[in-house]
């Protein structure tokens, strides 16, 4: 039978990456796959795992594209995962999700903040595979061809091999370039720096724009998505929403003694 796969993102139903990353996976797949996408009807940007519970939710048809249903949900990136599953998938689960692709990188520090990985991870905790996309270039209007054959070989490989239980991908792909090659890394270690900048409203009453930029700590370290990235390399990092360590649990016993 046909995959079924769930397409959603954070950057909302109209956004050029989540039709690029199904015009990406009909061409992976040859057409031989039923895409469902449910997004949010706006862009929702940076919501990580946030979930409505304090207002209703709307979920509306939109016309399809190119034989993809089309679905708006008034809320978070999680939301449409949640609601996804609730309505539309109620006979048959998704043989795979997949989320983007993002207008930005999600490398790093990122994964926190992102709604991209936000509804991965839930998919995740659901027991569905699933792949987050981004590509390093937040305009409106990318081109998001360097990420065309990075789709296609890493959900090739997903629906063929499975991933291991509890993980899920976070894919980095460089923009205005062909990418060298894929490499599985780990989430580079670093901060965010000059995070807002000050403005007066016209009564003289100051105001924040979250502006800021990434400093890597660890520039030299070849095991990191950001090093590989720089190099014009796609990254993939396994990535679990179990946020528990329970290697240092000895330690932390000790604290507590």
């Amino acid at each position: 039978m046909k995959p079924l796969i769930l397409i959603s993102n954070d950057d909302g139903i109209d956004a050029l990456g989540v039709h690029s990353l199904i015009d990406y996976t009909l061409q992976a797949l040859s057409n031989e796959c039923k895409i469902v996408a449910v997004c949010p009807d706006g862009a929702r940007s940076g919501q990580s795992a946030a979930i409505t519970h304090n207002a209703p939710l709307r979920l509306y048809r939109r016309p399809s594209y190119k034989g993809a249903e089309m679905w708006a949900v008034s809320g978070t990136p999680v939301d449409c995962v949640k609601l996804a599953m609730h309505t539309i998938f109620k006979e048959k689960r998704p043989d795979l999700m997949l989320s983007g692709i993002n207008h930005g990188s999600n490398a790093a520090t990122c994964v926190s903040y992102s709604g991209t990985m936000g509804c991965v991870l839930e998919a995740c905790m659901l027991g569905l595979p699933a792949i987050g996309f981004s590509l390093t270039d937040y305009r409106p209007d990318a081109d998001f061809s360097p990420a065309r054959e990075v789709v296609d070989k890493v959900v090739k490989g997903v629906l063929a091999g499975g991933l291991p239980a509890g993980i899920c991908l976070n894919v980095n792909i460089p923009d205005n370039c062909s990418p060298e090659g894929i490499k599985v890394t780990r989430a580079a270690k670093g901060h965010w720096t000059d995070e807002y900048r000050e403005y007066k409203d016209p009564s003289g009453q100051p105001f924040y724009w979250l502006t800021g930029h990434f400093v890597n700590a660890e520039l030299d370290a070849a095991d990191t998505d950001e090093y590989w990235l720089a190099r014009k390399y796609a990254t993939v990092v396994p990535t679990s929403p179990d946020l528990s360590s329970p290697a240092n649990n000895l330690e932390i016993e000790s604290l507590l003694n």
